[in-house]
């Protein structure tokens, strides 16, 4: 088993941080690519989870790919053409969805680059924080290579198609003030303030009901690719099952009564 993950959690909040600062936190294995997978798994298994930030160990968010790796064929980056394009499914892909449709919101807190894979590892992620320190490429140009993790999805999808496509076909680097103004990250706080920032924003989300916090971002993200007919139909269904709930109840009653609610994801 892997420790390129740490699992910590604390009300309601997991943090999972990459953890190899040895290599800037590059992605190189199946063994990276699992243990993300599996922290993953481990907080869609936890109800009692509300909310997760990803972020790195060390001065690096994610370096993206190892180079060494791929310079030597080691990793994920062997075998034949066939074989790469399995290896890709099964590792870096595999990662990319596990993330991207963890039940859970997902707070991307971006301390240092976020190059390459490393980008799309933070687009991944619902909302994305950066430290002053960070720094931004989609950078899979400039090593002869193209975005084999989806990044082509989501890179649009969050700073536009322009802008995506300048990135993208430059692998220029930009700084975490250009990154708020493309709208990559949310907000851009001192370095000292980044896990306090994403741990304040994360209880924010966890003081809300979980169930409806976990509900409303699976309307977000069936709202990218969906007819709006289609999307209300699911969104009058889990509406129904809302108003079900026990916490609906609470929330309704705290608020008349003017006092703080107390959720219990029911």
């Amino acid at each position: 088993m892997s420790d390129y993950v740490t699992y910590d959690e604390s009300d309601h909040v997991v943090t999972l941080t990459l953890n190899a600062p040895e290599k800037r936190n590059a992605i190189s294995t199946f063994a990276d690519c699992d243990a993300v997978v599996e922290a993953v798994r481990r907080v869609n298994r936890d109800r009692g989870v509300r909310a997760v930030i990803l972020t790195g160990a060390g001065t690096a968010f994610c370096a993206g790919g190892d180079l060494k790796a791929m310079r030597d064929r080691k990793g994920i980056i062997e075998g034949s053409h066939a074989d790469l394009r399995e290896n890709y499914r099964r590792g870096v892909q595999a990662m990319a969805n596990a993330l991207y449709e963890c039940d859970a919101p997902t707070i991307a807190a971006v301390n240092g680059p976020a190059i390459g894979l490393g980008l799309d590892v933070a687009c991944m992620c619902d909302i994305r924080i950066a430290s002053e320190k960070a720094r931004f490429a989609e950078s899979f140009i400039k090593v002869g290579i193209v975005p084999g993790d989806g990044g082509a999805w989501l890179l649009p999808r969050v700073v536009g198609m322009s802008m995506a496509c300048e990135l993208s076909f430059t692998g220029d680097q930009i700084d975490a003030a250009t990154a708020k103004e493309i709208r990559l990250v949310s907000r851009v706080v001192p370095h000292d303030e980044l896990l306090p920032a994403a741990r304040a924003l994360a209880a924010r989300i966890a003081a809300n009901p979980p169930e409806m916090v976990r509900m409303t971002k699976r309307l977000l993200r069936e709202g990218q690719h969906m007819r709006l007919s289609s999307l209300l139909e699911i969104s009058a269904a889990y509406q129904a099952l809302a108003h079900s709930t026990e916490d609906h109840k609470e929330a309704v009653s705290a608020m008349l009564e003017k006092r703080e609610p107390r959720f219990t994801g029911r």
